[in-house]
């Protein structure tokens, strides 16, 4: 009897031993893969127990979080939503996250080791801390002058600070509220199923998701490549262009709508925006010199992130002659989002030197205390520093007597470039009118401000289209909103 008695306690034994075993097998190599099972609500109902953090524009937050009394007990609110869409993203509970919400939702969550107290204390413990803040660098009076300037056409402007990177404005338009999408249920289901039926895309972020031919924006690459390879050593001396061009290698003309491009100079062409010179020059710099040349501005890049990631701007690397030709003049396959442009003119604006865009400054706990800092980096060397003086001189000339007058500011020194991308089959669709520009602080000389402009206006006639006309004055009215200094 007492020796059943011992195998039956020896089994017993053994079973916990097993039960114990498997318990910790769960515990250390399966808990994963548990708490991602989409069966598994718990990990959810956590996530929105407690209130998010918050995403600032300077000292205010543009988000916040309402305590609803649900089993998902927090949903998250936008303080002028359509205004910062483009920033933020959404934060859904149906949905997920997008953009700012997604790229930092380990710190606004509470989760991120950042917020921790100590090392490696969220593993151990398995435990959120408060949501955390990301401070964005985006200026606010810049951001809504960049968002009246478009007053809800379909396009994009994007601000950067030349000496940083830093985004000091970050539109896309048309716009949309991100709270209508917080919840859950059928007035969410419903508003996701409006806004990506609409024929105006208002969920896509134009300023760095969306690319587009830049059109004649993209001379001033084309000018710096040719200024840096010493294909033209003065910029001031004429060149032996005729106009119409001969596509090399075809029977095509390229045509001119500006006067007085035969044989025009370098300065002259960027000055009322020639295609036969530019697309001239391309071709003397060459295949090689030409992608080298747009992936020092970033083209081609496709791990660039804000943090969110942004498309891949397009120079194609297999072309003949004839298609360098037209990519030169920022046509053919040649695209770029509108931060990719903001890039260019920083980088004439900044002596040569890009600096890599960022839209966060720092995070800091629920206290408001910074735990994190983004830096300053370089990016790329776009061109040498006297290119970059002689491009500066060749785009206040734009500003100041040529196609972009309408972006002029008194006191100010102004450099900018138009563009009317074509597109559409054999160029028929309405064109897009670009302007990049960038502006001194009239106080210290330095870079204050470079920004990009793209307003793809279907609704407009043809030939009203153009980015001096269109484009440049919501430009000039971003610039003058950094100028200003207020927030």
């Amino acid at each position: 009897m007492i020796r059943c008695i011992r195998r039956a306690a020896a089994f017993c034994l053994l079973l916990l031993v097993a039960l114990l075993v498997n318990a910790a097998r769960i515990q250390l190599f399966e808990a994963s893969s548990l708490d991602d099972n989409p069966a598994n609500r718990r990990n959810t109902i956590a996530r929105y127990d407690q209130a998010r953090g918050d995403i600032l524009v300077g000292d205010e937050p543009v988000t916040g979080s309402e305590d609803t009394g649900e089993q998902l007990a927090h949903e998250r609110t936008y303080r002028h939503g359509p205004l910062y869409a483009p920033v933020t993203g959404y934060a859904s509970q149906t949905y997920g996250t997008s953009l700012l919400e997604n790229a930092e939702d380990d710190v606004l969550n509470g989760t991120a080791s950042v917020l921790a107290p100590l090392p490696l204390w969220g593993d151990i413990t398995r435990s959120r801390q408060p949501g955390g803040n990301v401070v964005t660098t985006v200026k606010a009076s810049v951001q809504r002058a960049a968002y009246e300037g478009l007053a809800g056409r379909r396009g994009a402007a994007v601000a950067l600070d030349p000496a940083t990177g830093a985004i000091l404005a970050l539109v896309s338009s048309p716009s949309y509220d991100p709270q209508r999408l917080s919840g859950t249920g059928p007035s969410v289901t419903g508003a996701w199923a409006e806004l990506n039926a609409a024929a105006s895309r208002p969920m896509l972020n134009r300023a760095i998701r969306q690319t587009y031919p830049p059109g004649s924006a993209f001379k001033i690459v084309t000018a710096a490549a040719a200024l840096d390879a010493g294909v033209v050593t003065d910029p001031d001396a004429a060149t032996d262009t005729p106009s119409p061009y001969v596509l090399p290698g075809t029977t095509t003309t390229l045509p001119d709508e500006a006067r007085g491009c035969e044989e025009a100079s370098l300065a002259e062409a960027i000055r009322v925006s020639c295609n036969t010179v530019m697309a001239h020059l391309g071709v003397q710099v060459g295949l090689d010199g030409m992608l080298e040349a747009a992936g020092r501005f970033g083209f081609n890049d496709d791990g660039l992130r804000i943090p969110s990631g942004v498309s891949r701007s397009n120079f194609d690397s297999d072309m003949s002659d004839d298609q360098l030709a037209q990519s030169s003049i920022g046509q053919f396959d040649t695209t770029a989002t509108p931060l990719q442009m903001a890039m260019v003119a920083s980088a004439v604006a900044n002596g040569g030197e890009l600096r890599r865009p960022h839209l966060v400054d720092r995070i800091t706990d629920h206290d408001g205390r910074t735990v994190r800092r983004e830096g300053s980096d370089e990016y790329r060397e776009a061109m040498e520093p006297s290119t970059a003086r002689q491009l500066q001189r060749m785009m206040v000339d734009v500003v100041e007597n040529g196609t972009g007058t309408r972006a002029a500011i008194d006191g100010v020194r102004v450099g900018g470039k138009t563009g009317t991308a074509q597109h559409g089959v054999d160029n028929t669709g309405t064109p897009y009118a670009w302007f990049i520009s960038w502006a001194q602080d009239p106080g210290s000389g330095d870079p204050a401000v470079a920004v990009a402009v793209v307003v793809e206006d279907a609704a407009a006639k043809r030939a009203d289209v153009s980015g001096g006309g269109n484009a440049a004055p919501i430009a000039r009215a971003v610039m003058e909103a950094a100028l200003g200094g207020a927030e």
